[in-house]
């Protein structure tokens, strides 16, 4: 069967003559212009022709920041299952200090032709940053779906977790365990996550505690360390539980206290952020607010495959609600 030039054109928006071109192998075509024409021969369930399958026929691009926290290698664990499922192959793309980072990882992908790129935790979760980096692609007419955060202009499908509420459930945890100096470790306050958890922390505070509750919020760097780090902000304003953004940051902190000679949760309540299977087998077992990475993972896959299909989905925002998952970190507050 004749490869029909007028459907590919219309569907890339590029002319007949440069999807002949592209289709053919011919030099001097825009990366572009090749990427859009692969991309609408994927949509077409058009098979590409074997000069091309190398290019990237089947290839979903998804972008981690970390395999480090453990919930990152189980977001690539389900969305890798659900491509799979599909007949897609997942090509992981995790950044390191010292290695490719988001911007360099997109540009191998599209050199590789992919029919799409979920990204997890991404840039887009600064709203601060140049949003060209993603309309460019969507321009391109390659499918992306983005995870846990939101870009006002980005024409593309967002699910994230709703870390407003987050942070207001593990607030209200601990009120009902007789806290009243509680406190909130956070990471990076200009990425949105961050700075709705902080939203949800503040107005569940004043709502049960009143205004005069609200302490500073401590700000530190990713990781366990960055949960060690705080500790002595901790100690020095006198709080009996800390509500950290995430399970790392939780354990950094717990470690820290420890070496201080301070039970938790005896003498300090902590709560995480994210959960995964690890923080059952903590000590103590980690009192977290669990991110819906099993049902945030599958959406995301299949909202991708849909865009590659030429099935769009909805545009703007799907918030997933959290739970929590109360373990032995957490106890009552210590009589005044």
């Amino acid at each position: 069967m004749a490869v029909p030039l007028q459907d590919i054109a219309d569907r890339s928006g590029y002319s007949k003559a440069t999807v002949s071109r592209v289709l053919n192998g011919h030099p001097g075509v825009s990366e572009a212009a090749k990427q859009a024409v692969w991309t609408a021969l994927d949509v077409l369930n058009i098979e590409r022709p074997d000069r091309l399958r190398s290019r990237g026929a089947g290839l979903v691009g998804l972008v981690v920041p970390e395999l480090d926290n453990p919930v990152f290698p189980l977001f690539a664990q389900v969305i890798s299952a659900n491509l799979s499922r599909e007949r897609f192959t997942p090509v992981l793309c995790a950044q390191a200090p010292d290695g490719p980072q988001e911007d360099e990882y997109v540009e191998m992908l599209r050199e590789h032709g992919v029919s799409g790129i979920l990204f997890v935790s991404g840039l887009h979760t600064d709203p601060t940053l140049d949003i060209a980096r993603y309309t460019s692609l969507v321009d391109q007419r390659l499918p992306i779906v983005l995870i846990n955060g939101y870009l006002d202009g980005v024409d593309a499908p967002f699910l994230s977790t709703d870390d407003e509420v987050a942070g207001m459930l593990a607030v209200e945890h601990l009120v009902k365990l007789g806290h009243r100096r509680i406190g909130l470790a956070v990471t990076d306050t200009r990425r949105t996550p961050a700075a709705r958890r902080v939203v949800g922390f503040r107005r569940a505070i004043v709502r049960h505690l009143g205004e005069a509750a609200l302490l500073p919020t401590m700000e530190t760097f990713d990781g366990v360390d960055g949960g060690y780090a705080v500790a002595q902000k901790v100690l020095a304003q006198g709080m009996t539980a800390v509500v950290c953004s995430s399970d790392l940051l939780a354990l950094g902190l717990i470690h820290a206290l420890r070496q201080r000679g301070l039970a938790v949760p005896e003498q300090l309540s902590v709560i995480g952020a994210d959960d995964s299977i690890l923080m059952n087998h903590t000590g103590p077992p980690l009192t977290t607010v669990r991110q819906p990475v099993l049902r945030i993972g599958r959406q995301a896959a299949l909202m991708l495959i849909d865009e590659i299909r030429g099935r769009p989905g909805p545009r703007g925002e799907s918030l997933f609600q959290p739970e929590l998952v109360i373990r032995d970190s957490t106890g009552p507050a210590l009589a005044p």
